[in-house]
């Protein structure tokens, strides 16, 4: 049912209030003054607070202002035994739920707490997915809602407001990084830094001084000293991206951070307290890694205290037409091009596709279809897919849609990408000896190598 917290000085009333409410089905945490109130709402997981306007200590107004500033989704109703207008009007717009006279029916109660708890819930299981909720909180963009991606959604609502560590597991351009941006701007932290790292972008020498800092002259070319990520992320969040590429000796450091809450600049001779809320994300098999002595056990089973998995764009195809749909809107707008449509063909064999490079991939082939598009609807022959990828048929009612003229193109694709692999080993990777074998010129093959996605 969810926890409320009760902050009323009058011992009578705040065991009325505690009875009526825990006869209800509800969690009843009570505080008898406005400091221990903004208390419990630091250390516990709060769903609504009911708040006398007058408290010792700190008001109702008071209290209404610290519950925004822990976390701006729990609803507050102010009860209040003189009624005015501008007592309503001062509640309501610092952000009060509603607020209610004293002496007041239970059951009217009872049903403006309901109403709060129904209305936070649909809040915040739109928070993610609706646009203009997500530019209102300054969340990032995050589009679906299949069962899969709606399951991963409710995990990251209840995880976010607690300070544990998040583990996000997904192949590469599943979207980590939104869903660990959502996480930040659920949380109590959001008003505080989200700083992100990638931990394989960045050579291991380097990593340590982004990560932790540096003591000016602490190696060549540190002529100033630098604040690294951690210190930036203080009392915020930091995200540490692809953290199964962290070199061993560096893993160690990573650990005692997590573990004291402190750092040590490189260079320095003292250590710096910080508080931060651990995000990490992997496309590796951290297990395996640690298997194989790649990745320190400790520190895997201290990132692991919350793991999400993240699924891939092939298993919540049901997405994929809404993805597809933003995309073109935002492209065409990029562009300055009217918005296009797109022709069923094309969508259904964009629905049916494996998609290896998940969402990126999927952006990066419509930002190209509206590209290629001379008129006002996208089709199958604007798309140049990967060979990575290829048409995975099922029982969906939507692969039925898929045409002659798309599998025959799929095959070609297929076919010429095989042919050109064929070739390049054949002249050991030696492209223009390889045009003359393809009999294609060099600039065509440097093309269809590109949008195939043929490594070397």
């Amino acid at each position: 049912m969810g926890t409320v917290l009760v902050i009323e000085d009058k011992e009578s009333m705040a065991e009325m209030l505690k009875e009526t409410l825990e006869s209800a089905g509800y969690k009843v945490i009570s505080a008898r003054d406005g400091i221990e109130g903004i208390k419990f709402l630091k250390e516990g997981k709060i769903d609504l607070v009911l708040t006398d306007l007058k408290v010792p200590k700190r008001d109702g107004i008071g209290i209404l202002k610290a519950s925004k500033e822990e976390n701006q989704l729990i609803p507050v109703i102010v009860m209040t035994a003189f009624g005015s207008v501008e007592t309503a009007v001062a509640a309501m717009k610092v952000g009060a739920f509603d607020f209610i006279t004293k002496p007041f029916d239970t059951d009217h109660l009872l049903m403006l707490i309901k109403r709060a708890l129904e209305n936070q819930r649909i809040l915040t299981e739109n928070i993610l997915l609706k646009e203009e909720v997500a530019s209102k909180f300054g969340l990032p963009r995050i589009i679906g809602n299949s069962a899969e991606f709606m399951n991963v959604a409710q995990i990251i609502q209840k995880v976010a407001p607690a300070k544990t560590t998040v583990l996000l597991i997904g192949e590469s351009g599943t979207g980590k990084e939104l869903f660990a941006r959502a996480i930040h701007n659920l949380s109590g932290r959001k008003q505080y830094p989200f700083v992100p790292i990638n931990c394989a972008a960045i050579p291991r020498d380097l990593l340590e001084s982004e990560l932790f800092g540096h003591e000016k002259g602490a190696f060549t070319g540190a002529e100033a000293k630098k604040l690294g990520k951690f210190e930036l992320a203080d009392n915020g969040t930091i995200f540490l991206d692809e953290v199964g590429d962290m070199d061993l000796s560096l893993q160690s450091k990573l650990l005692r951070a997590i573990e004291e809450g402190e750092i040590e600049r490189v260079g320095a001779v003292k250590t710096i307290t910080v508080d931060v809320r651990i995000v990490a994300a992997s496309n590796k098999d951290l297990e395996k890694a640690v298997e194989d002595k790649k990745f320190r056990e400790d520190l895997y089973y201290r990132l692991n205290v919350f793991p999400v998995r993240i699924p891939p764009l092939r298993e919540r195809r049901d997405d994929i037409p809404l993805l597809v749909e933003y995309f073109i809107k935002k492209y065409c707008l990029e562009i300055k091009t009217p918005v296009k449509s797109i022709s069923k063909e094309a969508l259904d064999m964009l629905t049916n596709y494996h998609w290896k490079g998940n969402v990126r991939e999927l952006e990066n082939a419509i930002e190209r279809s509206v590209i290629l598009c001379d008129g006002d609807m996208i089709k199958s022959e604007h798309f140049v897919l990967s060979r990575h990828s290829g048409f995975e048929f099922s029982d969906k009612p939507s692969v039925a849609g898929i045409t002659l003229e798309a599998v025959a193109k799929d095959a070609l694709r297929r076919a010429e990408s095989q042919r050109i692999i064929s070739a390049l080993k054949e002249t050991k990777g030696n492209k223009s000896r390889a045009a003359e074998i393809l009999q294609v010129s060099y600039k065509t093959l440097l093309t269809k190598i590109k949008d195939y996605g043929i490594e070397a």
